[in-house]
């Protein structure tokens, strides 16, 4: 594990409005090293990290990391996997994850097929908030008791800890499913 770049989310000085000189009189260390530091000229040891660490409060692994780029994720249209629900007899609906090679997300989003003739889904719940979207074809979605038809173009949002259910209209529906991960 090598010591990453100092960037404004790694680096304790920043968010604490600190000069180099001020961090350099709390860890006794001179400003022009701590500069070096920051810019990368000199790796400091494990004990210059120490002392650095101790003025702010944090602990040495606030310094190492494996990456710190931003998650992008690309999925091809071809590589998408397609799930039937329920996994056993008669899909009400095919669903293709949209994001699944991203671990820790904060959101879950899945292209929605409901064939023309497949039986309505089993009213289901889970945590957080759902938005689904119609793309084309009708989409009857109900919770609450109460059934909301939606067309090409609309959109329903909800809190899905509630038993809701899809059945998708005459002559199938294409929808995209957004559901919150709550972390």
């Amino acid at each position: 594990m090598a010591v990453i770049g100092w960037g404004e989310d790694l680096h304790p000085r920043l968010g604490k409005d600190m000069s180099l000189a001020q961090l350099g009189w709390h860890s006794g260390m001179s400003a022009g090293m701590l500069s070096k530091i920051e810019n990368g000229q000199i790796v400091p040891t494990l004990p210059t990290l120490m002392r650095i660490a101790m003025v702010f409060g944090v602990g040495l692994d606030h310094f190492f990391a494996q990456s710190q780029d931003p998650v992008v994720a690309l999925v091809r249209a071809a590589d998408r996997l397609r799930l039937p629900n329920p996994p056993d007899g008669t899909p009400a609906y095919w669903f293709e994850s949209l994001d699944y090679p991203v671990t820790q997300r904060r959101l879950e989003a899945y292209y929605a097929r409901f064939e023309h003739g497949a039986p309505a889904a089993e009213p289901h719940r889970h945590d957080g908030a759902e938005l689904v979207y119609v793309i084309a074809g009708e989409l009857e979605l109900t919770i609450h008791g109460r059934t909301q038809r939606l067309e090409p173009g609309d959109s329903l949002y909800f809190e899905a800890d509630f038993p809701h259910r899809y059945a998708g209209g005459q002559g199938g529906c294409e929808a995209l499913v957004v559901v919150s991960v709550d972390p």
